[in-house]
């Protein structure tokens, strides 16, 4: 699955029967002002951790379908494993203004032929919905593409980027792993 920015989410998470996840959208979760970007996404009532919270919808469509508003670089197209993607902008719902943040609280998951987002703890009343975006762009990144793609998060583990991070391969003795550095010990 990707969005417009090519967000991939290859995650499995397995299915949670609880109450928030039978309760109608509405009473779950509720969309308003968020200081992060714009709008957000916030709890309206307790959700445990692993509870499906909402479906990701939209319109389904081929790529080439997809408008390219080079005006609005900022929206999210899931795509699915069939090749059709999710356009939130036609038909879409209230996980459409879920924002990004590099210590999420959610997580997106493809699954059943959709897009679902599920609590990766629990998650308080009146608390905003986080989920790594972790795009993946189809084009080579450029200072303006970081630019446009940054970070405004403010968790203390941000890494200044909603694109996907590579992880690098940890140097390694011949021996083995490397130990952690050790800190001194005050006696």
């Amino acid at each position: 699955m990707a969005s417009r920015k090519r967000s991939r989410h290859k995650k499995k998470s397995q299915h949670v029967s609880d109450n928030a996840a039978r309760t109608p959208l509405s009473t779950v979760v509720e969309v308003r002002h968020s200081s992060v970007h714009g709008r957000g996404v916030y709890a309206a009532q307790f959700i445990p951790k692993g509870a499906r919270i909402i479906e990701y919808t939209g319109k389904r469509m081929s790529w080439k379908e997809v408008p390219n508003d080079r005006d609005d670089p900022h929206t999210f197209i899931f795509g699915l494993d069939n090749g059709q993607v999710i356009n939130p902008e036609i038909d879409g719902n209230e996980a459409r203004w879920i924002n990004h943040s590099c210590d999420p609280n959610c997580e997106a998951v493809g699954e059943d032929g959709g897009i679902f987002i599920y609590a990766l703890r629990r998650i308080r009343p009146g608390e905003e919905l986080f989920y790594d975006y972790a795009l993946q762009l189809d084009e080579p990144i450029t200072k303006k593409l970081e630019n446009e793609h940054r970070c405004h998060c403010g968790a203390s583990t941000c890494r200044g980027t909603m694109l996907e991070v590579k992880k690098r391969k940890r140097a390694r003795k011949r021996q083995g792993r490397a130990r952690p550095p050790v800190a001194p010990r005050h006696v």
